[in-house]
């Protein structure tokens, strides 16, 4: 697919030209295309799903941000009902894809060509809708393109018939697409893709966010083990699997754990990531982006896979706080003093602090800049020059199989069946590279539904570090207002010893220097983190509210009585 993605793309810039982009409900705009011409042509068609693919989310920045992983803050007042944040309404995609679902079939396509276009549509559209609902609730379900001439004031469908609609769309899909998509077809969207994503979904259908009321008991969590087993067992059947290297999930490509992957190439599609997480001496442009913050940093475990400080094994000390760590801490972390080649030099040596006129520091004098002392080493091609930090095309992993995986022990824990979860968290571990013990429990001491549950989402912070999914998933487990809100952010110090010369061309280790929690210096008067219990649900557009009379607003915004919850 790389190799077609960028010709396709054009050729349908060429055919089609430029649609009007804006957000109304589906407003059938049939002089963007001529249907005879496009469902009959098979390159065509093919090019009118690629455009579809566009609208789907790439590589996350800054997304750490959000909580308890990099720096940045969510100050009172940052969502708001007349602003952009934290909205999304998708509908310009979705009446795209109503418009091929609507036509498609009037088409002279071949009967496998049409259902596999299909296949992809369906699940485009339960995407966006799912989407949707994780941040607003039940919205309205368009299934048809409209007509101008059609009523366009459609009232919010309940949360409830929303994940209805996109669970529909998803077994349409997983009926008519191939088991897994190979070669040049790598990226499609395949069954493989939509059974792991059901799973995704029904997950959250079960979770606190939409049962505040009945968090673990409600009968969802039967249908989400159901649902996550299936794609487990299936995938694995095909040949998924966890890559037996942490750092080969985002340096390689076309693994055995990559199940949604999100395709990048270079020339025509470059992801942004590479020039915005790099050090401001390594990179262009911009930089500093996904800065770990200290939290993080300090709560991965040691080398047995206990906490800091509670190792009989590793000694844990803040002076020597890199040492003996879960080997994943080294996949995502680049530390004061760690080898970071950079397209530099095999043994570069990274230095964010203590060294004079040197441009990242991690805690400039005057604070004129947010920095953490910390960079993200995820994602990050060490192979670039500073010149072709633009270059990196490395794809983005939507859904990967250890996700799969802990989709499945969450909602195997919440059902009944310990046993399994466990199971999973010591695969996880196993392949990070975390000494098993004397017991082979990878430094895992659960043993209640309840440490169980906690130590299955301690892994999901570890494991899925700034792949854009702590902030939801705290949100989905109602966390946000407990754990986060009215938190403040730290980094670490690091000060060259004394008697070292900092202005000496030297090459200084890691333990040449001294190091103390500080807190960040942040821009904004706000350093105190806001996410009240009103953010499981955001708002809707205030623009949108006063399109459409018969939009109800969500409850706890502007005296909104929309109930986004399943109760």
């Amino acid at each position: 697919m790389k190799k077609i993605t960028f010709i396709i793309s054009v050729l349908f810039f060429l055919v089609f030209g430029i649609e009007s982009c804006n957000d109304d409900l589906d407003v059938k705009n049939y002089s963007a295309l001529n249907p005879s011409d496009t469902w009959n042509d098979q390159v065509l068609a093919n090019a009118y799903l690629t455009d579809l693919y566009s609208y789907l989310s790439g590589w996350p920045i800054n997304d750490g941000g959000k909580a308890d992983e990099s720096d940045g803050i969510i100050a009172n007042g940052y969502v708001q009902t007349t602003n952009s944040n934290f909205k999304y309404w998708p509908y310009t995609a979705i009446r795209k894809i109503n418009i091929l679902l609507d036509e498609i079939d009037g088409g002279s396509l071949p009967d496998d060509v049409r259902n596999k276009i299909k296949g992809q549509a369906y699940f485009l559209r339960a995407y966006h809708y799912f989407k949707t609902v994780v941040y607003h609730g039940g919205v309205p379900i368009i299934k048809k393109p409209q007509l101008l001439t059609d009523d366009l004031m459609v009232a919010r469908n309940t949360t409830k018939e929303c994940f209805d609609f996109i669970l529909s769309d998803l077994e349409n899909a997983i009926g008519v697409l191939p088991d897994k998509y190979t070669g040049d077809d790598f990226g499609r969207i395949d069954k493989a893709t939509a059974l792991a994503f059901k799973g995704r979904v029904l997950l959250f259908k079960a979770s606190p966010q939409f049962n505040p009321s009945n968090p673990f008991g409600n009968t969802f969590w039967q249908e989400a083990y159901t649902a996550a087993k299936a794609a487990k067992d299936q995938l694995e059947s095909w040949g998924y699997g966890l890559v037996s290297n942490y750092d080969d999930i985002f340096l390689t490509e076309k693994h055995k754990e990559v199940v949604f992957p999100i395709i990048y190439t270079n020339p025509g599609k470059l992801n942004s990531r590479e020039a915005g997480i790099r050090p401001l001496s390594q990179s262009k442009n911009a930089t500093g982006y996904d800065q770990p913050i200290w939290s993080l940093v300090s709560n991965f475990p040691m080398k047995d896979g206990k906490l800091p400080g509670k190792s009989s094994v590793y000694t844990y000390n803040l002076q020597t706080y890199w040492q003996s760590r879960d080997p994943r801490f080294y996949s995502t972390i680049a530390y004061n003093a760690c080898v970071l080649p950079l397209g530099v030099s095999s043994d570069h040596r990274q230095y964010n602090d203590g060294i004079v006129g040197n441009i990242d520091d991690g805690f400039f004098q005057g604070e004129t800049f947010e920095r953490t002392g910390f960079y993200c080493r995820k994602g990050m091609d060490n192979s670039l020059k500073q010149a072709e930090v633009g270059l990196n095309a490395l794809d983005w992993i939507e859904i990967r199989f250890a996700e799969v995986l802990m989709n499945f022990a969450e909602a195997a824990n919440e059902t009944g069946h310990p046993a399994e979860a466990l199971e999973v968290l010591k695969k996880i571990r196993q392949r990070a590279g975390i000494d098993p013990g004397v017991d082979g429990m990878y430094g895992i001491t659960a043993t209640t539904k309840e440490q169980i549950r906690d130590a299955i989402h301690f892994e999901n912070y570890i494991e899925f570090a700034f792949e854009g999914k702590r902030f939801w998933e705290l949100r989905r487990l109602r966390l946000l207002h407990t754990s986060i809100d009215g938190t403040r952010k730290y980094g670490l110090l690091a000060t060259l010893k004394a008697g070292l010369d900092p202005n000496a061309k030297v090459t200084y280790l890691p333990e040449d220097f001294d190091y103390a929690v500080q807190e960040l210096f942040v821009k904004s008067a706000e350093k105190t983190m806001y996410t009240p219990e009103s953010y499981y649900f955001f708002p809707i557009s205030k623009d949108e509210m006063d399109k459409n009379a018969n939009l109800k607003q969500n409850a706890g915004w502007d005296n909104g009585t929309f109930d986004p919850t399943l109760k």
